[in-house]
């Protein structure tokens, strides 16, 4: 079924990239069903470096400096915020093409931790910035990657508040679904854990289980292993979107 939860411990970090960063991510297009919408940081790519990060190693930490910024080449990030007693909200996973480190304070709102191996564009914040000054087309393509953070933010505010878990994971997997390179007909791969997914859903190792399992059951999904991590079939779309109470649909 899914993959078992992921081991807390932070590990060492390998890269001088990571003297800064921790943010809130701010996407670009998702890259599977539909085509990739361009590069908004293209023109800086003579000047930034590629960063290989290993599975469950930190990139960057919630409160150190924002000094650099990155676009996800290969793999899933998580991003994390830790509250005071050590429980954590997993606020979002990135994937290929999104952006991170765009934070508008001068350090970082959260954490970013590698889910798999990642490879990572990184960028100097001041040369992001500087780019946007002088050419609008970036600054207008950032505004727009900025909305739709937001929009995303409002949307995981609705999922928390409001649905129940059935609602919650349905929606989940539809998002996902759309997000992610799917293979063959509606199958996707879960880089995520367990742990991961109901930390970042607010829901128990053991509900999300449950239910997963019901859906499975009633012929909502499959699920299966593959060896990046969890293999989901989604047999009836409608029913799942029913599930998921999606008026977009």
């Amino acid at each position: 079924m899914f993959a078992s939860s992921l081991t807390t411990e932070t590990a060492h970090r390998t890269s001088p990239a990571y003297a800064g960063s921790a943010t809130r991510p701010i996407h670009a297009q998702p890259t599977g069903q539909r085509m990739a919408a361009p590069d908004p940081l293209a023109a800086l790519d003579t000047t930034a470096t590629t960063v290989s990060v290993e599975k469950e190693q930190t990139i960057y930490a919630e409160g150190e400096p924002a000094n650099f910024c990155y676009r996800i080449v290969g793999g899933c990030v998580r991003m994390v915020k830790l509250m005071e007693d050590g429980r954590r909200q997993v606020v979002e996973f990135l994937l290929p093409g999104d952006l991170l480190g765009l934070d508008l304070l001068d350090t970082y709102d959260l954490s970013a931790e590698a889910v798999t191996p990642v490879v990572l564009r990184c960028y100097r914040r001041g040369a992001v910035e500087g780019l946007a000054d002088r050419d609008p087309a970036t600054a207008r393509r950032l505004r727009m990657l900025a909305a739709a953070g937001l929009r995303a933010a409002w949307e995981r505010m609705m999922l928390l508040g409001r649905k129940t878990a059935v609602e919650r994971i349905a929606s989940f997997l539809l998002e996902m679904t759309a997000r992610m390179p799917v293979g063959g007909r509606d199958r996707l791969v879960l880089p995520m854990g367990r742990a991961d997914i109901a930390d970042h859903l607010g829901l128990t190792m053991e509900t999300v289980c449950r239910v997963l399992s019901c859906l499975r059951q009633d012929g909502t999904i499959d699920t299966g292993r593959s060896v990046n991590g969890a293999q989901v079939t989604i047999r009836d779309l409608s029913g799942l979107r029913a599930l998921a109470c999606d008026a977009r649909h």
